[in-house]
């Protein structure tokens, strides 16, 4: 059952909070939707945004400048918590120490991870929960993210683009199999098994596919961003789309950092890429 937390007219539409207990997380779980207007006459196509380190809920739709474009275009916005809460696992805090105990969007196997930190699993729970509580088309959702969220994004999409019909992404961790985020993250979440952290690594992803995204991926990235050189790694999934035939626009912004502002000076281009890729039915 939804327990709406709290409720704020909007661009014409509706911001809501929502908690409710997660079967796949086995704790309460936190989310935020935006509804524009359009919804009183019509299911919607939906957006799910998962958003990075450190961030809630709220940040996405506080801080990513989405709801007028959004109330436009008549997209329903999504946008889950980044990480179990209350689960008092060592490292587990709302000051996470850049990998073990932020959920990087996986289902973690090894103790005592394994129990609450199941983000793949909820994010379809999720999904198809809303499908039956909100006025949303099933068949019409796409999903993008950021940093840790981007990575997410990229994944859940490229194992399920039945599910996900569009997505992109901002600044995202594009090989966290690389990365000293993801390879903290993945050794205390996955284990030592580096062959098994290749189903999480958007670029080893990839590489196996074949044109999963006839329509485009898109993502942005800042040049000015200090995570980029030795966390990031868009130059990985670019060289995996080439492969795989998949189109990438990847678009490299001189002066821009990681943060929010970065992502709401493009937050329009990502609205109107997913509303174009979502037509129809």
């Amino acid at each position: 059952m939804l327990q709406l937390l709290s409720e704020h007219a909007c661009f014409g539409g509706v911001q809501r909070f929502y908690q409710h207990d997660a079967r796949a997380i086995g704790l309460p779980m936190r989310f935020s939707v935006f509804i524009p207007a359009q919804a009183m006459d019509a299911r919607l196509p939906a957006l799910f945004y998962l958003a990075g380190l450190t961030c809630t809920e709220e940040t996405f739709m506080i801080k990513g400048g989405a709801q007028r474009v959004a109330a436009e275009l008549g997209l329903i916005l999504i946008a889950p918590d980044t990480s179990p809460r209350g689960a008092n696992l060592p490292g587990d805090s709302e000051a996470w120490d850049f990998g073990v105990g932020a959920g990087f969007y996986l289902d973690a196997t090894q103790a005592p991870w394994a129990k609450h930190y199941r983000m793949e699993s909820y994010v379809h729970e999720l999904r198809e929960l809303l499908a039956a509580e909100l006025p949303l088309d099933p068949a019409r959702i796409g999903i993008f993210g950021h940093s840790m969220g981007g990575h997410g994004a990229l994944t859940l999409a490229l194992k399920r683009p039945d599910v996900f019909r569009s997505v992109s992404a901002f600044a995202p961790i594009a090989a966290p199999a690389r990365c000293p985020w993801g390879r903290k993250a993945f050794s205390g979440y996955l284990g030592s098994d580096e062959d098994v952290w290749q189903q999480h690594d958007a670029s080893a992803l990839m590489s196996g596919l074949r044109t999963p995204y006839p329509q485009g991926i898109l993502i942005d990235q800042g040049l000015d961003d200090k995570f980029l050189a030795e966390q990031l790694y868009p130059e990985a999934f670019e060289a995996a789309c080439a492969q795989a035939g998949q189109p990438l626009t990847l678009r490299r912004h001189a002066g821009y950092d990681h943060g929010y502002y970065f992502i709401a000076t493009f937050m329009e281009d990502h609205l109107r890429f997913h509303a174009r890729n979502l037509a129809g039915s």
